[in-house]
């Protein structure tokens, strides 16, 4: 027999880790303890329990989002003529879909050959297959519409709740003011309901990351939604709330033109796709180059110094802010990217984060490759009968020939 586990000491060990976590010099500048933030009637400070809610809010954005992009969303892609494209499918074969769901999806060429052998088949055919079950998987045009929407509609939304909130606060204007009276700065109920609107949809990103559209910058869209959240629950905790909310409008406003432009691409309304890329990349380098590391990095590098010395939460807190914009100079050199094709070559260039259809080359050079061969045996076909007819004209053998300059029949 097992001793019986010894709920003490794990209750222990929960205290010890649960003190250490929550030692104020992680958290607060020096002199300060976490006696200096206790709350009264008339005051009242970011409570880390209140991050829990932020899951049965996700959870609620998920269902809304849901019933938007099937009452809405789907029903507008039709309306605007966003048609789905016809994908062959991949014919039934046991040990190639075994392969696909066990190994790999894009098998290397000795596994193709074996593979090959297996089934009997011709190694391109098995491409052919594999190219086409890949293309299965993939979102359709009208999810990829219904996911813009749903990104648009939250992104507007979260831009001007934003404006509404802060466009009376002096820390929007005067940044020094983030850091007036710091760590002592009252929680507002409108702050509040701020943070957990963008917190709880960060968190439904990431509950939806399996089932969204999955692009080539998924692992860097991965640690981007792990930043984000940790910025926000850390600058929560720590009563970042002032300098949370400039980083928070700052991102949502390049956002407000991403997602239009997604939308109008699939429309196929290429001179609106391009005029709103164009201004969306504007909006985005300003923001992300310019703006955020005035307003948010130096800002906590430097001002935050005017008031406090440096302390864990002051490096945690700027290291989380650093990884952001590296991940905005990778999004940047993409976006630039873009922009130097478009003014080469006059048009918007795909989005290169996008996972786009293999067959769309694959399968037409296969078609005009067997047009070419279909084409060549049936020109060996008539040469060889001395027949050849073209836009209904008699047979060769039927015409006139020349002879010394003078019409000859056959």
């Amino acid at each position: 027999m097992f001793p019986p586990p010894d709920n003490l000491g794990v209750d222990r060990m929960s205290r010890s880790l649960y003190e250490w976590l929550w030692q104020h010099e992680f958290w607060l500048p020096p002199g300060i303890t976490w006696e200096d933030m206790q709350e009264s009637e008339d005051t009242h400070y970011p409570q880390p329990r209140d991050l829990l809610l932020s899951i049965p809010f996700a959870l609620i954005l998920i269902v809304i989002r849901c019933a938007f992009e099937r009452a809405i969303a789907l029903p507008l892609s039709t309306k605007l003529g966003v048609r789905d494209k016809q994908r062959p499918k991949a014919q039934p074969n046991p040990v190639l879909e075994t392969f696909y769901s066990t190994y790999r999806k894009n098998p290397k060429e000795g596994e193709l050959l074996s593979l090959a052998k297996q089934c009997d088949l011709p190694v391109r055919k098995v491409e052919k297959w594999f190219r086409r079950r890949r293309n299965m998987d993939r979102p359709s045009l009208s999810k990829k519409f219904s996911e813009a929407c749903w990104r648009f509609t939250f992104y507007v939304v979260s831009f001007f709740t934003g404006l509404a909130v802060l466009y009376d606060k002096p820390w929007l204007w005067d940044h020094r003011e983030c850091w007036t009276g710091y760590p002592q700065q009252p929680l507002q109920p409108s702050l509040f309901w701020y943070y957990m609107l963008e917190l709880s949809f960060y968190w439904s990103l990431v509950f939806t990351l399996p089932f969204d559209v999955k692009r080539k910058d998924f692992k860097e869209q991965i640690v981007h939604h792990a930043a984000t959240i940790f910025l926000i629950s850390f600058s929560y905790c720590a009563n970042y709330i002032r300098i949370g909310t400039l980083v928070m409008v700052i991102h949502d406003a390049s956002d407000c033109f991403l997602e239009p432009t997604k939308i109008f691409n699939y429309m196929k309304w290429k001179k609106t796709c391009d005029s709103l890329f164009m201004i969306f990349s504007a909006v985005f380098l300003i923001s992300r180059l310019l703006i955020y590391p005035y307003t948010v990095l130096y800002n906590t590098y430097y001002y935050s110094m005017e008031i406090f010395q440096p302390f864990f939460g002051y490096y945690f807190v700027n290291v989380l802010l650093i990884i952001l914009q590296l991940l905005h100079v990778f999004w940047s050199c993409l976006i630039i990217h873009m922009v130097y094709k478009f003014i080469l070559q006059g048009t918007m260039e795909k989005d290169m984060r996008s996972d786009t259809e293999e067959s769309d080359k694959d399968e037409e050079r296969d078609k005009i490759g067997e047009k070419k061969k279909n084409g060549i045996m049936y020109f060996s076909n008539v040469t060889s009968n001395g027949y050849i007819q073209r836009n209904g004209s008699e047979p060769l053998d039927n015409r006139p020939h020349l002879a010394n300059g003078h019409a000859k029949e056959r």
